[in-house]
Order: structure tokens, then C-alpha cells, then sequence
């Protein structure tokens, strides 16, 4: 366990990927004071390092996207994305400039403040829903370039469903993000 002092208020525990655990704590703190909090959060600790576990275990099991399996992707998302665009930008009464299909990481879609909209061939991997939500989202940007309740309010409008197909890629979408090499 390594532990760490600083002129925190508060003790906490992080539980690293190795499974070791990180102790911040307040300068002056005794290792009895230390010992009893990992002790009080002794459970909590077990369960993280039971999650870890698996998903590392999950992250061995996962089929990895080869170059080839991208541009598959990637071309099919430049016929899909497009016109998916097409259909949504007049209903929520905006335009827009390029669409760029990507193979990211972190990001399922963006829309700078040109216009132009990136999205990520991944989204060939989810349901047309998914698609359908994200790309709502970054047309409504057009709008309003945050994340407010107005903004909110305007991708319900046209998009009554987002909220349940913004939960399934928040629940599945990790998984299909660690697919990339």
C-alpha cells in the first residue's frame, strides 16, 4: 500500500489496476488511523478489486478490430452517417459543413463550431438508434454548443427516445471503444 501525504482534509482509498492500493491522507495522520479506514472500507476495496479483475479479464476475451475490419467500418459509416444527417439537420432546422468519419477512441462524435461534424465508424457496431441519437446530438450543437437543459431540450424534441439509446452506448459502448488495436 502506498500512501500518500498532503494537506487534504479527508483520507481515500484508490485501488490501482495492479490491485495495490493508493492511501491519501492528511500530514500528521497515524498508521492506526490509516489501518482503520482501509479496515471500515475493507468490502468496498474487495469489490473494486473484483471488477478490475474481471474487466481485465474481459479485456483479454475481446476481439480486437483489425485494420481491415476499420475501413469495412469506415466505409460504411460514409454511407450510413450521411444520410442519417441529412434526415435529421431540417427537422431541427440547422446545416452544416463536413462530415468526417473517424476511428477514435474516447469520442463517438463532435461538432465543431464551423460545422463540421466528426463521428466515429464504431457507431456501425451499435444499434441504428445509437446512430440516430448521436448524430441528433451533434446537430443540435448547431444550437447550442453546451450541454444545458436547452440543449437537452432540443434533442428530445426530435429525438424522444435519446435518453434510453444514450444509456445503452454509455453501458456498452466502453466495451466496443476496447476493441480497437
Amino acid at each position: 500500500m502506498e500512501i500518500r501525504y498532503s494537506s487534504r482534509k479527508t483520507m481515500s482509498i484508490e485501488v490501482k489496476t495492479d490491485g495495490s492500493l493508493l492511501m491519501r491522507v492528511p500530514y500528521g495522520t497515524s498508521n492506526v488511523q490509516i489501518n482503520a479506514f482501509v479496515d471500515k472500507h475493507k468490502s468496498w476495496i474487495e469489490n473494486r478489486r473484483k471488477k478490475m479483475s474481471l474487466r481485465s479479464e474481459e479485456e483479454r476475451n475481446i476481439k480486437k478490430l483489425t485494420h481491415e475490419d476499420l475501413k469495412e467500418l469506415a466505409g460504411k459509416a460514409s454511407k450510413v452517417i450521411p444520410d442519417r444527417v441529412a434526415f435529421y439537420a431540417p427537422k431541427i432546422g440547422v446545416t452544416y459543413g463536413r462530415i468526417t468519419i473517424r476511428n477514435q477512441k474516447t469520442r463517438w462524435g463532435s461538432c465543431s463550431s464551423k460545422g463540421n461534424l466528426n463521428f466515429n465508424c464504431l457507431l456501425m457496431l451499435t444499434p441504428p438508434e445509437v446512430v440516430d441519437s448521436v448524430v441528433v446530438h451533434e446537430l443540435c450543437h448547431r444550437k447550442e454548443m453546451n450541454h444545458s437543459k436547452k440543449f437537452y431540450d432540443e434533442v428530445l424534441r426530435v429525438f424522444p427516445e435519446y435518453r434510453k439509446w444514450d444509456k445503452w452506448l454509455k453501458d456498452n459502448g466502453p466495451c466496443i471503444m476496447r476493441r480497437m488495436m
